[in-house]
């Protein structure tokens, strides 16, 4: 039986969502540079890609949301975009190099919606010089092209059901991470997952309650919008659930 009561601090990835969204606005290079003080460990960005096939980050399709302009990322240049921003969108070339700086590189977790992004993206990697401090979640078909292009690459599988995942699919994407939604890691799955070899990384875990749950359950890494709680939290060791 899995008895497992504390979490592996040792090797935990404390993973800032889009940066540090409650204090800046999300995936911008404020955000970024606020989850790198608060300890972040690795850094969720997402990324698209404009008209002119630059790779930005944007988790949206429009700017809409965060940028009051109903304007399709996809119709838009990368200099269009910087100028009716102000500069706000940056560039993945642009958050890598944030990220490298500093005593410590902080690794960058990106979120592909597409397939579509993951050439440039790609690319944009390799010349930044970053292949080892980026690993990849996404879409099926996005980690696909990803697997495809790239045998080294490392994955984060999203998956969002208690069935594991197939192992045709396993066995094809070969991640290094299974990355789950919070709500539904227990014990036993996590166990599941490290018996194949697997680590286990959950989503988008913002209350201390569900991150002491996370970390008794031995999960090896946890995204959050509250990159400063979680880091709180691991620095404490074995939370007692109080």
């Amino acid at each position: 039986m899995f008895t497992r009561t504390a979490p592996r601090i040792s090797n935990f990835t404390a993973v800032a969502h889009r940066g540090d969204p409650y204090e800046q606005r999300e995936n911008t290079l404020a955000s970024i540079r606020s989850a790198m003080r608060a300890g972040a460990d690795a850094v969720e960005i997402d990324v698209r890609i404009t008209r002119d096939n630059v790779p930005v980050l944007l988790h949206d399709a429009s700017l809409k949301r965060l940028w009051g302009h109903d304007r399709p990322l996809a119709s838009l240049m990368a200099d269009e975009v910087g100028a009716i921003t102000g500069d706000g969108v940056p560039t993945l070339r642009d958050a890598l190099g944030k990220l490298a700086k500093g005593t410590r590189t902080v690794r960058a977790m990106i979120d592909l919606p597409a397939a579509s992004a993951v050439p440039a993206t790609l690319a944009t990697v390799r010349e930044a010089g970053a292949s080892e401090h980026v690993y990849y979640c996404g879409n099926l078909a996005a980690l696909r092209a990803v697997r495809r292009a790239e045998p080294d690459a490392e994955i984060a599988f999203t998956w969002t059901t208690l069935a594991p995942p197939r192992p045709d699919l396993v066995a094809e994407l070969r991640p290094r991470w299974l990355n789950y939604r919070f709500g539904i890691v227990s014990p036993a799955l996590v166990e599941r997952a490290h018996a194949d070899g697997i680590l286990v990384s959950a989503w988008t875990a913002d209350t201390k309650r569900t991150m002491r749950r996370l970390l008794r359950a031995g999960v090896d890494g946890i995204t959050t919008n509250r990159i400063s709680t979680l880091r709180a939290l691991v620095g404490q060791g074995a939370p007692d659930g109080r």
